[in-house]
């Protein structure tokens, strides 16, 4: 028995162990929600097997083997023999102890249930892998957002099943990005359903009204070594900083085809949206290196993941730690 459970585990983490390597090589469309959710789930299944079957037989062998050498030390002593060398004590630890297949699933599986519900429902933690946010977030920022803010979702199905907060204007928030729901991608909230968002000649308008910006000294982006105009951009009394690049044009080039695309107009000056309903229109702090929805389109709200707001680790500057607009 012990035999055959050891190798039917090896092959079943051998093949989460394969499913994983694809993943993380970009062979499998997959994501590490799902792959948490496998390994909570066939440990669970040992966890739940070691505590009805395989711990009580243990036991039973473990008490066997005690009242065997109870019965032999009690025939002895009838005999005149009141020593005996055997360490059953020993021999019964041994018996009761976990193999290793055990100890490699069931073992973890109050860790790894720990983190699939602290990371499913509560806070994940996500790397800044480009510079669309900049100047509010940098590339290496390890940030944490808030899974919950906006309502309670199963993982990997992303049914929600508690309502929480509606996303805000102004809010950074990651989501699974439309055209290819297996990525996630975080930019700041512009536009909310009913909204109508002009972006022309590199200025923002939200339903009618331009949003007040302050011009800003010049930020140095140390990757590309180049300096970039920047302002401080107040939207519905939150203020963040935001870049704009002088060489780029203002018109958006390469916008695809998307959902509801007939609610947006293109020209030469840049895009002006309707934001439907159960949508959200939005930006990147960095506006001229940002692909976001006036290239691809608006969010559903079924693709929400939460509201991103701490910097928890930057390895390259530690300045970088702390809370974020």
């Amino acid at each position: 028995m012990q035999a055959v459970m050891g190798t039917i585990t090896a092959m079943v983490l051998a093949a989460i162990a394969g499913y994983a390597g694809a993943w993380y090589m970009g062979l499998l469309e997959s994501s590490f929600a799902v792959l948490l959710m496998l390994a909570t789930a066939v440990t669970g299944i040992y966890w739940v097997l070691e505590k009805a079957v395989f711990l009580p037989q243990r036991k039973r062998l473990a008490h066997k083997l005690l009242d065997e050498h109870n019965t032999r030390k009690a025939a002895l002593a009838q005999q005149g023999f009141t020593n005996t060398d055997t360490d059953v004590e020993t021999a019964c630890q041994k018996l009761l102890m976990q193999p290793w297949w055990l100890d490699w699933t069931a073992g973890l599986f109050p860790v790894i249930l720990a983190v699939f519900v602290l990371r499913s429902f509560m806070f994940e933690p996500f790397k800044i892998p480009s510079g669309s946010m900049i100047p509010t977030l940098r590339v290496g920022d390890l940030i944490l957002v808030n899974k919950y803010h906006y309502g309670i979702r199963l993982p990997v199905f992303h049914t929600k099943l508690v309502d929480n907060n509606d996303p805000q204007r102004g809010d950074v928030m990651v989501f699974r990005y439309p055209p290819q729901p297996s990525l996630d991608y975080i930019k700041r909230v512009i536009g909310v359903p009913g909204d109508e968002v002009a972006y022309l000649n590199k200025e923002l308008t939200v339903n009618g009204k331009p949003v007040p910006r302050a011009v800003q000294p010049e930020f140095f982006d140390s990757d590309s070594m180049r300096y970039g105009r920047q302002y401080r951009e107040t939207l519905d009394a939150r203020s963040y900083n935001t870049l704009n690049d002088d060489d780029r044009p203002a018109f958006v080039p390469g916008a695809t085809d998307f959902p509801n695309k007939n609610t947006c107009r293109y020209s030469v000056e840049g895009v002006v949206c309707k934001v439907p309903q159960g949508h959200y229109f939005m930006m990147g702090d960095n506006r001229d290196n940002s692909l976001d929805s006036r290239y691809w389109g608006f969010v559903p709200e079924a693709n929400i993941v939460g509201k991103a707001f701490f910097v928890w680790m930057n390895f390259g500057d530690l300045g970088r730690i702390g809370r974020f607009e």
